[in-house]
């Protein structure tokens, strides 16, 4: 599980309503180009997603693995919630999508930043909105150098756990915030701690977002607790497969060193780093 960001007290203000440019925004289209199976359906009315099963889902991509790297539970998912613009795993080409989690700065984005630039890599940072109300340089930055900007929620809960009025607000409020102060629409959401159901997989679909699991992430965000970086380094290249979704945390140093060079081994290795596209 990939809970790493430490939770905020800051409690912006809240609206239930959903918002106008965000239900209406409900295309089935892949956000990830040459998806093969499970593709989106249509989106579902709200008062369809409520009916939905709620039951709570502990994502983590396990320890078993197909003749390509791929975690069996990545494909497996993908099967089951790729209908509403869940994915656990991209299409099995040879590419990876690299994914940073920004709960809180820890001194190391730019950085990261930087030899994303050097290596021409483009991005996901999934944010919350204390990350965003605190770091708009950053995500100026972000968004200048061509990286997406994901969701992250706006106070970071269980998804299930929460009311459905709070759960559309966890897309909502954080939506309408980049928006306003950046211009910028986000259409990426990733469920706080990997935690989902189906409800809130349809209800992020029904919002106009493809919601954004893993397919591979480790033990790196505790900034008091670091792996080593050549172990890091080997666990990291070690589960290259096609369709990664690569979760990293931003707080870590140990990713922060490394970064360069594991984007360096997956190339030499034939893989290419690719990016969602907007619906």
């Amino acid at each position: 599980m990939s809970s790493a960001e430490a939770p905020s007290d800051v409690m912006p203000d809240s609206s239930d309503a959903v918002s106008s440019d965000l239900s209406e925004n409900n295309s089935t289209e892949s956000a990830v180009s040459g998806e093969e199976s499970a593709s989106p359906t249509a989106a579902l009315p709200l008062t369809d997603v409520e009916k939905l099963d709620n039951t709570s889902v502990t994502w983590g991509p396990g320890t078993f693995f197909d003749d390509k790297n791929r975690p069996t539970a990545c494909v497996s998912l993908q099967e089951s919630y790729g209908k509403y613009s869940a994915y656990f795993l991209g299409a099995d080409t040879n590419k990876i999508y690299l994914t940073f989690d920004e709960g809180y700065e820890n001194g190391y984005t730019s950085q990261i930043l930087d030899v994303l630039k050097e290596k021409n890599v483009q991005a996901v940072f999934f944010v919350t909105m204390p990350y965003a109300k605190s770091q708009p340089e950053l995500i100026r930055r972000m968004i200048d150098e061509g990286h997406i900007v994901g969701n992250h929620s706006n106070k970071h809960p269980a998804m299930p756990t929460v009311s459905f009025e709070q759960a559309q607000s966890e897309y909502t409020i954080l939506h309408e915030y980049i928006r306003e102060n950046f211009d910028y629409t986000m259409f990426l959401f990733r469920p706080p701690q990997g935690l989902f159901s189906e409800r809130t997989l349809a209800l992020g679909q029904t919002l106009g977002y493809s919601n954004v699991l893993w397919s591979f992430a480790y033990n790196d965000w505790n900034p008091e607790n670091q792996p080593d970086p050549e172990k890091a380094f080997e666990k990291i290249t070690s589960r290259f497969h096609n369709g990664e979704i690569m979760l990293l945390h931003a707080v870590s140093k140990t990713n922060t060193e490394i970064l360069g060079r594991v984007i360096d081994k997956a190339r030499e290795e034939g893989f290419e780093f690719a990016s969602f596209e907007e619906k």
